[in-house]
């Protein structure tokens, strides 16, 4: 949280998932705004943390190490060119992902794979979560979604209706704390029930 600079934005929200490891402690000390989120689940804390924010862009942020801040100002400048999204890629050009395995990287380019085939995306990293975009999207988009694709089904609904999007390199280092919650066959199902279930949506 240090890492992340005042002058980067105007408001910060994080939203605890009811940890019992200091965080909650950690952040009241140091004068952080938080809530803990009343669902359980990724997908939950993305609508709950967005329903309270009050500002025109969002950027949503990994605090275990795997976001690098430093990519913060780059988010926003290029949202400044009239984009609705920019997605922190750890694919795109030179970027690089440090706490991917086999499995990882190749789900990751398996299903961005499906969404720009079969949604006409252009992609090279749909389930990253470091990404800036227009809060207006989580109403004209109708994200609700409480799974953890919630990545996944943004991205599929901006291809769909053609928005604006970008993809700017960011690499992803390996996580300074906590351990990886994501289970490669849960989640690929999670992510695979995603894609079909939009398919049959026609917007």
């Amino acid at each position: 949280m240090p890492k992340i600079k005042k002058e980067w934005y105007d408001e910060l929200i994080i939203v605890d998932g009811g940890s019992t490891d200091g965080t909650i402690e950690y952040a009241r000390e140091h004068g952080y705004p938080l809530f803990v989120q009343k669902e359980k689940g990724a997908g939950a804390a993305f609508r709950e943390s967005v329903g309270r924010a009050t500002g025109d862009v969002i950027i949503v942020f990994s605090p275990d190490g795997n976001s690098l801040p430093e990519a913060i100002p780059q988010l926003v400048e290029k949202m400044k060119e009239g984009y609705d999204m920019v997605v922190a890629s750890r694919y795109f050009k030179n970027a690089k992902s440090y706490d991917d395995d086999l499995i990882t990287a190749f789900g990751n380019w398996m299903f961005t794979t499906m969404v720009n085939v079969l949604f006409g995306g252009s992609y090279t990293d749909v389930l990253v979560m470091f990404r800036a975009f227009k809060k207006e999207l989580t109403t004209t988009l109708d994200l609700g979604t409480r799974s953890p694709s919630w990545t996944t089904q943004m991205s599929i609904r901006c291809a769909k209706r053609k928005l604006k999007v970008a993809e700017i390199p960011a690499d992803e280092p390996a996580r300074i704390g906590g351990k990886r919650k994501m289970h490669p066959f849960i989640n690929g199902l999670s992510e695979l029930y995603m894609i079909f279930r939009e398919i049959s949506r026609f917007r």
